[in-house]
């Protein structure tokens, strides 16, 4: 059985003193996750990583939006892995669809990214989705697919089985138009059958998928209700310490 786990993507939102205040209310969620066996979870701005991490400890999850491949180097406003070790951080956000869009983030250099997150026994992230335009095509899982077979290029099965998948719908996310449930498990569901033929059933079975695209506690029940469906990414629900915990309350 694949383990609930529900993300929130700050993206660039909060200042230092708006994330510590966060963190602190949202210290005892992590027990109360862990009592309904789901793993809870933020990515923060880099600049908010080392406060959170601090006031949250292991309580919930706190992953990095982002980080380069290489270990130092003359790349200017970017984030080493030692970076991200040093403060203790463990999972990081690969290939959202912003990142992809607005700063050339290909699913080749995801790849890379991937291969030295592995390397560092750190949890990437990887998310994938469609533009509406493919969406109306109906090309979303070929458009999916390509994504998953080259940001997975020679990553090995027990690698891919530590592996988290963000199936986020462009045409969804910040929109306020949702995916449908029989939509998010349909893609969810052949994005596992992509990691069957890619290694094996034992990997792909293992590896958790979630959903993203304008999740809100309203909503979070129907997607995670789904077979293949592991649980969620959310944005701007996750913002707010109420909302944020009504994602955790309405699961169930």
């Amino acid at each position: 059985m694949r383990r609930k786990l529900l993300l929130g993507n700050w993206k660039m939102n909060k200042t230092i003193s708006e994330a510590k205040a966060f963190a602190k209310e949202a210290k005892e969620l992590g027990k109360e996750a862990r009592a309904h066996k789901i793993d809870m979870g933020v990515c923060v701005p880099y600049l908010c990583l080392e406060s959170v991490k601090k006031i949250l400890k292991s309580s919930l999850i706190v992953a990095s939006q982002n980080v380069h491949y290489l270990e130092k180097g003359a790349y200017t406003g970017e984030i080493s892995i030692p970076m991200l070790k040093e403060i203790n951080i463990g999972y990081c956000l690969l290939g959202h669809s912003e990142r992809r869009e607005y700063d050339n983030e290909t699913s080749e250099k995801c790849n890379l990214k991937m291969k030295a997150l592995f390397a560092n026994n750190m949890i990437p992230i990887y998310c994938c989705g469609e533009s509406l335009e493919t969406f109306n095509e109906g090309k979303t899982k070929a458009f999916v697919k390509e994504q998953i077979v080259t940001g997975l290029k020679d990553i090995s099965a027990e690698d891919v089985k530590k592996l988290v998948i963000a199936y986020e719908p462009i045409w969804s996310i910040g929109t306020g138009k949702n995916a449908s449930k029989e939509i998010a498990e349909d893609i969810c569901k052949f994005i596992r059958k992509v990691l069957r033929e890619l290694y094996d059933t034992k990997t792909a079975n293992k590896v958790r998928i979630l959903y993203g695209g304008s999740v809100k506690p309203e909503n979070i029940r129907e997607y995670l209700s789904q077979k293949n469906v592991d649980g969620a990414l959310v944005g701007g629900a996750s913002l707010d310490i109420n909302s944020y915990r009504q994602l955790l309350v309405n699961i169930e």
